[in-house]
């Protein structure tokens, strides 16, 4: 009998894998490491065959780039930007190449911060990842810098990892370092520094032990990878610190490899329900009719059809109340289109809205995932 793996990263129905840029690529000759990418390659081949879905957030466009460009350190922001420009078409093409060899399509997609905190953008960002996941296509994503400025920069992809997390729900998240995992102290420093397998929450106390922003352990390292912990404990997803240089690395981990899991207390889609419930205020209202309310209770999404009344002023991504026709408040929920379009649509077909509205968007006014039902 065949041993089924069990562990975060078998278990998790979609994981997103974080590389970073000195991994990924040569410091001497500025050229991606495609032995070690094509190892990485091969274990996401082998997680997508087992059906899970998968996501890739990757550093090196900029470093590629500016070898290319004949750019030395330190840049100018537009150096940067223009390095980045340049390196991002050719890390794209080295990683369409290796996933190609498993008959894997990838998918390019540029994010900014704004793409995260404006409503409306990470609305869109996140319904293109969930249908390129659909379509079994492996997107990669990296930070945007060929326009993003200082004040609208993620700043590392260790949080922007995290926020992709955060956004489709995931399950799982892997950051590769040049570190093992979480200490108590900075190893390279401390003999004495002692190794931590499991956090299950970010007391104050493991706070401190991400050492000093200033330092290397801290800037851009250890504190960096908290504050990503942070956010994918409060999304319900698992997160781990571990060691990227070797082949294989997913494999390694799953195999019983040294790292650090963060642990959330709750699901993904549970922690998305407890956000949606907990943080958002209520900027209007939509009235059901009975077998819309029935539908609810059952567990599914809100479709035009069963809308008989809408009110307030909201816009597309805004958090609404759930009504019967009694006034009864069956839950709340993030509305797929404003008010005004919501209005328009009420009571009508799915099939319709492309005819009424002069577009098709999602067929749910309420998706059941972004839906939290009372009682």
């Amino acid at each position: 009998m065949v041993k089924t793996k069990t562990g975060p990263i078998a278990e998790a129905k979609r994981l997103i894998v974080k590389i970073g840029s000195s991994l990924l690529v040569d410091e001497a000759s500025g050229l991606v490491r495609r032995t070690w990418l094509d190892s990485v390659c091969t274990d996401i081949a082998a997680c997508r065959k087992r059906g899970q879905e998968v996501i890739v957030v990757s550093s090196g466009a900029v470093a590629v780039g500016r070898r290319r460009l004949g750019l030395t350190p330190p840049l100018k922001l537009e150096e940067k930007q223009a390095a980045a420009a340049t390196g991002q078409i050719r890390l794209a093409h080295d990683y369409q190449e290796a996933l190609a060899h498993h008959g894997l399509s990838v998918a390019q997609v540029l994010l900014t911060l704004d793409d995260s905190d404006n409503r409306r953008r990470y609305l869109n960002a996140r319904a293109t990842l969930e249908t390129l996941l659909r379509l079994g296509a492996v997107p990669v994503i990296n930070e945007n810098d060929t326009v993003a400025t200082a004040e609208i920069r993620f700043g590392d992809n260790d949080r922007l990892a995290a926020r992709v997390a955060q956004m489709v729900s995931a399950d799982a998240l892997v950051l590769f370092s040049d570190i093992d995992g979480l200490y108590t102290a900075d190893p390279r420093k401390d003999k004495d520094a002692a190794f931590i397998p499991e956090v299950r929450e970010l007391t104050p106390e493991i706070e401190a032990m991400a050492g000093d922003p200033g330092s290397a352990y801290g800037s851009g390292g250890m504190v960096t990878k908290l504050v990503a912990a942070k956010i994918c404990l409060s999304a319900g997803c698992k997160m781990a610190i571990a060691r990227g240089q070797a082949m294989n690395p997913l494999a390694a981990i799953e195999a019983g490899g040294r790292c650090t899991w963060f642990l959330p207390s709750a699901e993904p889609r549970t922690a998305r329900k407890q956000w949606i419930y907990g943080a958002m205020s209520p900027t209007g209202a939509v009235i059901l009719d009975d077998g819309a309310v029935r539908a609810l209770r059952h567990g599914r999404s809100l479709l035009p059809a069963g809308v008989v009344a809408v009110e307030g002023s909201f816009e597309r991504g805004d958090c609404v109340l759930v009504q019967g026709k009694d006034g009864q408040i069956l839950g709340r929920g993030l509305s797929a289109y404003s008010a005004e379009d919501a209005r328009r649509i009420a009571g009508r077909q799915s099939a319709e809205i492309e005819q009424i509205l002069g577009f098709h968007g999602r067929d749910e006014l309420i998706h059941r995932d972004d839906l939290v039902v009372e009682g």
